[in-house]
């Protein structure tokens, strides 16, 4: 399967599939940040589902993969480092904010540094069209902003510091967005790089969630969280691989902007499932985040 991915990069038919597996991403992702964000608390909900993940891509990497090469050690390192600070932003502002609040912002904000990003590292250039649409994708995440801090009502108190941990982490998302693809671009198998990934970054969060489940005065029964763990945890394979396939088989820029259609999967999640008051009017705002990105595909 990796030599059929590998001779798809550059052609129309790896720009499809690329196209297909951000869409996919969005839609995982948004799932991924409810289960994080629901019943249970965002740094448990995290633990767990790193934990799952590290040790289901335990056995893939040390038996199924190919082993990374030497060069790729420091790379994963710097992965590591810079998707625990992510993950750390990521709990903080889930724990002050509404997931329909928070999570809009995260994915917003980070569409434009990584566009930079894709610029300065691998070459890639977006038209005027693009353009138009990323300033389309970025009125609505910043009106989105100004619409929450104009009218919210719940967790009022805590919204400041919310959006700004969310910017925060939102421009980490840029730069594990941009880092990652120069990763499994760096190996020559990218199952290679998922593999060792998933096993390298489950090692953080658990031990913060075990140190803040023997802290807790009424600790939640494992059995749930267990479960949502592991539900997150395929998850997890399936929205991280499918963005990192599309930035090997496509352009990096385009590929996170896509991926940031997420919003409105979340707004839907949100009101469906976290009984979240969404509103017409951040409906509306949320939309301007998926127009801009529909825009900066058809304008490639």
């Amino acid at each position: 399967m990796s030599a059929w991915l590998i001779s798809l990069e550059g052609t129309e038919a790896g720009k499809s599939l690329a196209l297909a597996l951000a869409l996919l991403a969005a839609f995982l992702h948004a799932v991924f940040g409810a289960l994080q964000k629901g019943r249970h608390d965002p740094w448990l909900s995290r633990g767990a589902i790193d934990a799952s993940y590290g040790l289901m891509a335990m056995p893939l990497a040390l038996f199924v993969v190919p082993w990374p090469e030497p060069f790729m050690w420091p790379i994963f390192a710097g992965a590591f480092v810079i998707h625990s600070i992510y993950k750390l932003l990521q709990a903080q502002a889930y724990s002050r904010g509404d997931y329909t609040v928070v999570y809009p912002v995260v994915r917003g904000t980070g569409p434009l540094v990584t566009v930079l990003g894709a610029y300065l590292i691998f070459g890639e250039t977006f038209t005027a069209t693009q353009w138009l649409g990323m300033a389309v994708l970025l009125s609505g995440i910043f009106g989105l902003a100004v619409y929450n801090l104009l009218y919210l009502v719940s967790a009022r108190d805590t919204l400041v510091p919310a959006l700004i941990f969310a910017v925060a982490t939102g421009l980490f998302v840029a730069l594990y967005t941009t880092y990652d693809a120069y990763g499994i671009r760096a190996t020559a198998d990218p199952f290679t790089f998922l593999a060792w990934f998933f096993m390298f970054d489950g090692i953080l969060m658990p031990i913060i969630a075990t140190l803040r489940y023997r802290s807790m005065v009424n600790p939640p029964t494992l059995a749930p969280l267990a479960l949502r763990g592991i539900v997150g945890g395929i998850i997890a394979f399936f929205s991280f691989g499918a963005i990192m396939m599309a930035t090997r088989l496509d352009k990096v820029g385009e590929a996170a902007i896509l991926r940031e259609t997420s919003t409105v999967f979340a707004a839907l999640i949100g009101w469906l499932f976290l009984r979240e008051t969404v509103g017409p009017r951040r409906v509306a705002l949320m939309g301007l985040i998926a127009l801009g990105a529909v825009i900066v595909e058809m304008g490639g």
